[in-house]
């Protein structure tokens, strides 16, 4: 069969993985070239790689993250409260087959919208779609759609994501209507799907932030029960740029 014809068809089969391996066979010597079932190995082993990449790319991009953050350069030690240990613990993201929440604390610029991006880029790279919302966003997101008529495709959104992130909860004030629509979200998402928090608050404040009891009870309960807790603390990494 005629090699170019085997090149297109595969091109025309969007199988860019089998593609490249195809033609770096090909540049090699004949004495070079891998047998049968290594060339099949290796034709469905790179196949493989590039679907993965591709799926990366696409959730990071919808993902929106802030920050392009990696967990190998996120700074652990005593001072700022975080071990390696306790890091690597949470980069598998088994975290999130057990449907548990992160709550990130500490006080402005210590690095917590950082880390929760960094495990954001983390669940992509794994395969689980990830969404990025600032707490501003958020609520314009919820006020908008709820005059617009979008709020069910909002809340069928959230609840697809099998991670979200909500950074800087705390920063803006709830009404009445955010405060219900934030609990509808955290309803449809508890015990199935992963949310982070980032917090300038520490968890305790958060009852009084949220507002009204009855609805900052059942958030509280839907966020904190089987949480994992980082409470960041030392200067603002900021002074050190």
């Amino acid at each position: 069969m005629n090699k170019q014809i085997t090149l297109d068809h595969l091109a025309q089969l969007k199988l860019d993985g089998m593609l490249q391996a195809y033609q770096a066979v090909l540049s090699m010597a004949v004495q070079n070239q891998p047998s049968l079932n290594q060339f099949m190995a290796r034709l469905a082993e790179a196949e493989i790689q590039s679907r993965a990449t591709k799926r990366t790319e696409l959730y990071l991009r919808q993902s929106k993250l802030r920050y392009n953050a990696i967990l190998e350069q996120v700074h652990c030690n005593p001072e700022r409260n975080l071990s390696k240990e306790k890091l690597m613990m949470i980069a598998d993201c088994s975290f999130i087959e057990r449907a548990e929440n992160l709550l990130i604390t500490g006080s402005t610029g210590c690095g917590k919208s950082y880390l929760a991006c960094a495990f954001g880029r983390q669940a992509c790279t794994l395969g689980y779609r990830t969404l990025y919302f600032g707490i501003n966003r958020l609520l314009e997101k919820i006020s908008l759609s709820k005059l617009d008529g979008t709020y069910v495709k909002l809340l069928n959104q959230v609840q697809k994501a099998q991670l979200i992130i909500i950074d800087d909860f705390g920063l803006h004030p709830l009404d009445g209507v955010t405060r219900l629509a934030l609990l509808q979200m955290l309803e449809d998402r508890y015990g199935i799907k992963s949310t982070i928090i980032t917090s300038q608050l520490p968890v305790a404040k958060w009852y009084e932030y949220i507002g009204e009891s009855t609805v900052a009870d059942a958030i509280m309960d839907r966020l904190a029960v089987n949480a994992h807790r980082f409470e960041l603390k030392g200067e603002s990494l900021r002074k050190k740029i």
